[in-house]
């Protein structure tokens, strides 16, 4: 299966099941995804439990690996998206470790805090950063798969701010826009946001089909 209109068809027949246990990252997935009259489904209301380990080195291998695990698992074309911060004045850390940052153990809130203190005295036109996005989907377990990437690129701001969004939502300031990721309405994140871009990917590849 390689055509746009068969992925589309696959999609529409049988709905998308997203790979993941994140109930922000869900809502926001859903929210972009369901425009194109393709029935989304969590992990939850499947009735499956997968909690797959990040073992890749970089974001698309860890989303493959999610994505494989819940078509496997649900016998559902499964989409996985694995995303996080790079922040240049850290060599691109957290990357991949964003979601577990400082420790496991830390919510959102305790992984900003630590940011801010890992940056504590690094001037502020040397706190660039970006946001990466790889969403991967995959027909079957196996199968074919399809790969779109995404990024955000701003600043690290000296403390936190706004009450939208999740994760480093809080301190991170979009280079477009001037404004913190956790101060933009949904609609203007989607827009500019990481996880956005690479979905209208997605959705431009399928839009080929019509």
């Amino acid at each position: 299966m390689t055509s746009a209109a068969e992925w589309l068809n696959l999609l529409h027949t049988s709905g998308l099941l997203i790979a993941s246990n994140n109930p922000h990252k869900i809502h926001e997935l859903r929210r972009l995804l369901e425009v194109s009259g393709i029935s989304v489904f969590s992990l939850a209301e499947r009735g499956i439990d997968s909690d797959v380990a990040e073992t890749a080195a970089d974001f698309a291998g860890n989303a493959r690996l999610k994505a494989a695990a819940a078509a496997r698992l649900s016998g559902m074309p499964s989409l996985a998206d694995d995303s996080g911060l790079c922040v240049d004045a850290l060599d691109g850390a957290p990357g991949v470790y964003s979601a577990r940052y400082g420790s496991p153990e830390l919510d959102d809130a305790g992984r900003v805090q630590h940011l801010l203190q890992e940056l504590e005295h690094v001037k502020m036109q040397d706190r660039q950063a970006h946001f990466h996005c790889s969403i991967v989907l995959v027909a079957a377990a196996g199968g074919p798969e399809l790969l779109f990437e995404g990024q955000a690129h701003g600043q690290i701001a000296i403390e936190a701010a706004g009450s939208n969004g999740f994760g480093y939502d809080p301190v991170f300031i979009d280079a477009e826009s001037g404004i913190r990721f956790s101060e933009l309405s949904a609609a203007e994140k989607d827009r500019r946001s990481h996880r956005g871009k690479a979905l209208r990917k997605l959705a431009a590849f399928l839009q080929n089909s019509v």
